[in-house]
């Protein structure tokens, strides 16, 4: 089964991140790193990245057949999507296990939500 597992981030998990010093970072990606490296050497992992700013966003429309843009952030909302894994795991229970080595889950709320898979309709 597919699990796409959703990072928000918002301005006071950002303020945690900024106060952290060059090591601290460092630790932190090293952790993303190691993650990465165990879900790509279970076969879990397919596919993880880190979103931009929000303010770097386009939300794109369309209305009577004309493409309207605006730029984002646009939720009113305090939490914004800052990063995702798709992971192919057995089932939600193994998705939740992974969730607390994600390094920014303390400081943030992820979200595991399942693929549904549209192979029977195509």
């Amino acid at each position: 089964m597919k699990f796409l597992v959703l990072i928000y981030g918002n301005p006071e998990s950002r303020k945690v991140w900024d106060s952290l010093s060059d090591e601290q970072k460092r630790e932190g990606m090293a952790g993303y790193a190691g993650l990465h490296e165990a879900l790509a050497a279970s076969g879990e992992l397919v596919a993880s990245e880190s979103l931009d700013d929000p303010e770097r966003t386009k939300q794109v429309r369309i209305q009577g057949g004309q493409v309207m843009t605006t730029d984002g952030p646009f939720a009113e909302v305090k939490e914004q999507l800052a990063g995702f894994y798709l992971l192919d795991c057995d089932s939600m229970e193994r998705a939740i296990e992974i969730v607390p080595q994600i390094p920014e889950a303390p400081f943030s709320i992820v979200e595991i939500r399942p693929v549904r898979d549209l192979g029977a309709l195509m």
